[in-house]
């Protein structure tokens, strides 16, 4: 095979697995009107369409859904044999593709990854920032970061966070204007900023502690949002009562720019670790990022 029959098939699952010519070209660093040259090589070559285009999507063929799943395992198999030279090396070196959401990366990656970079020069981090769930394998992941109780059965988890501790917050003009509620129930009559998972665009219930006992809280408001940081942002604004990490909000609650409500009712829920398919071959560069960020 010439190195551009095989530059062509690796364009091809690039597009194919992410169902979008301009995220493949920024994964593959070109041009996606290169893309789009390579794709009509491709077809030419082998005489058959492969990939549905329009304006707005990208959809596989009867044959590229074919061609795809021959090639997946193709060049998974050639990773497995770089990766088996890593045997060979003093230091774990190769690329881990992480997905993980803004807030991880923020709390747990950015203060971290210069100690990293120092530990393993030979690795490189490809950290793509998405706070909805992705699939590892369809995206060519080798590992992601959420909250516990967000991952799928079939995932293998290591926590590398401590337990989150989730309370209210406003600010205090809001509070001003408004009156602090002294039960959860209280909420019901105030401006709350409703936080909406992306995938499933359910939004993240209230939970809340009452004397041991578990309990759930229906909220209103007029601002819906599906990332915490902005929620985070409209809460200092003002504009409401927000639902939070405390540890996204611990420097504003010192610092006296929000206001922490009803503390006594703060629940706690699972932390955030990194997870990978159990069908994915485990990495050198992999392992050592597990054995780095892993909480003993």
């Amino acid at each position: 095979m010439h190195a551009s029959e095989f530059a062509e098939f690796k364009a091809f699952v690039a597009i194919a697995e992410r169902l979008s010519f301009v995220k493949a070209a920024a994964f593959l660093e070109v041009t996606p009107s290169a893309l789009s040259q390579s794709m009509r090589q491709l077809e030419a070559r082998l005489d058959v369409r492969l990939l549905h285009r329009t304006t707005r999507s990208v959809s596989l063929t009867q044959a590229g859904q074919q061609l795809l799943d021959h090639l997946r395992p193709v060049l998974e198999g050639l990773d497995k044999a770089a990766e088996a030279i890593n045997d060979f090396r003093d230091t774990p070196s190769g690329t881990v593709r992480l997905t993980a959401p803004r807030v991880a990366t923020e709390l747990l990656l950015a203060p971290r990854l210069a100690e990293f970079r120092k530990a393993y020069p030979g690795i490189v981090l490809d950290i793509s920032v998405e706070d909805k769930t992705v699939d590892l394998v369809k995206g060519r992941f080798d590992a992601g970061i959420r909250q516990g109780e967000l991952l799928a059965q079939d995932m293998i988890a290591i926590r590398i966070g401590p337990e989150r501790r989730f309370v209210c917050v406003a600010a205090k003009s809001y509070i001003a204007t408004h009156g602090m509620p002294h039960t959860p129930r209280d909420l019901q009559q105030h401006e709350c900023i409703r936080i909406k998972r992306p995938t499933t665009e359910v939004h993240i219930p209230w939970s809340f502690t009452d004397k041991g006992q578990a309990l759930e809280i229906a909220v209103d408001g007029h601002l819906i949002v599906n990332d915490a940081s902005l929620a985070l942002a409209a809460a200092l604004s003002g504009a409401g009562i927000a639902s939070l990490a405390e540890d996204h909000v611990r420097s504003y609650l010192q610092s006296g720019r929000l206001l922490e409500v009803l503390p006594e009712f703060a629940t706690t829920r699972a932390g955030f670790h990194l997870y990978y398919s159990s069908r994915r071959h485990m990495t050198a560069a992999l392992q050592a990022l597990i054995t780095f960020l892993r909480v003993v």
